[in-house]
């Protein structure tokens, strides 16, 4: 027997220390979340977890704002969905940052905020998670008149779905898969909100070529995510990375409803942002671009009480108070 097939199992990927794929294909996750911020929970919303698909044993936290049970008989409150990021590898519901993310937004908007969970890479390739986020809102769909937090509150004609980096990208494929009339009435989407969506290609945008490497988000860990989270052999062209690659399909008759994309100066996916809703602007979608000057990616959830997060959380409330 050769020394070399005793070697104990070395890292060949790691996802900043969070999450390791040992040469002998297992995968190791820290129980630990890797941004912390502090605790925000100051008792103005109230939150719950449920179970959405007990196959998986993936789970949702649904978060509303404390008031009066008169107050909330006389005004039900928009449904935003909210998809975390992390590359597709990383990430929780539990995580600090996007609890706090959730309770600014339950608070501010004010909404009913449903944050959820969906299988991994590299463990659950894609589109493993897309079919976990579809899953959550026929999960939706089916406990919105029972449920009693969303019997009580749910304003079921104003749904939004929306999410951040890898959730933004999930929250594309919502749109393409339930449009603005996807889920039987009277439940309606409205609108989606990607926020510096994780969008691609094989050929490099400016952006992407421009980023330092002291980046929070480098093109090596983007490369690395990739691997890790699209199926076995695809390129960056895959579309489900790529929304106007070679093999995509056309968005042309996909009724989105309106389409809210935040990117940030400083972010490596800024241009994919960017092209993303231009393409949808030709197309005649309603889409509105907003950048964020200096700004690196993920900011929103990586402080969510700076005065960039402040201004997110302000357009996103503008976006769905907007009448269509």
């Amino acid at each position: 027997m050769s020394t070399a097939s005793l070697s104990p199992p070395y890292v060949v990927e790691d996802c900043r220390g969070a999450v390791q794929l040992l040469s002998d294909g297992t995968v190791r996750r820290s129980p630990d979340p890797i941004f912390p911020v502090p605790d925000a929970d100051d008792g103005r919303v109230e939150w719950r977890d449920a179970q959405y698909d007990p196959f998986h044993d993936l789970h949702l936290r649904l978060y509303r704002p404390r008031v009066e049970e008169k107050e909330r008989e006389n005004k039900k409150l928009p449904v935003l969905f909210y998809f975390h990021g992390g590359g597709f590898c990383l990430g929780s519901r539990t995580w600090p940052n996007f609890h706090t993310c959730c309770l600014r937004l339950s608070l501010s908007l004010p909404a009913i905020i449903l944050s959820v969970d969906y299988r991994l890479a590299p463990e659950h390739r894609l589109p493993a998670g897309i079919d976990d986020a579809a899953a959550a809102l026929l999960w939706f769909q089916s406990q919105s008149q029972s449920d009693p937090w969303l019997a009580q509150s749910a304003d079921l004609g104003r749904v939004f779905v929306s999410g951040d980096s890898g959730g933004g990208n999930f929250t594309h494929h919502m749109a393409v898969r339930f449009g603005s009339a996807g889920l039987a009435p009277p439940i309606r989407i409205r609108g989606f909100i990607l926020l510096m969506p994780a969008f691609g290609g094989t050929i490099p945008t400016q952006s992407e070529l421009e980023t330092p490497p002291d980046a929070f988000l480098t093109r090596e860990m983007s490369d690395r995510y990739c691997r890790l989270a699209l199926p076995l052999g695809a390129t960056k062209d895959h579309p489900i990375f790529n929304p106007f690659g070679p093999e995509s399909p056309s968005l042309a008759a996909v009724e989105f409803g309106k389409v809210l994309v935040v990117v940030a100066e400083k972010d490596l996916l800024r241009d994919a942002g960017r092209n993303y809703a231009a393409r949808l602007k030709e197309m005649g979608k309603k889409v509105e671009l907003v950048e964020f000057d200096k700004e690196q990616h993920a900011f929103f959830v990586l402080d969510p009480w700076s005065e960039s997060s402040n201004e997110v959380v302000r357009i996103v409330k503008r976006f769905v108070d907007e009448e269509v």
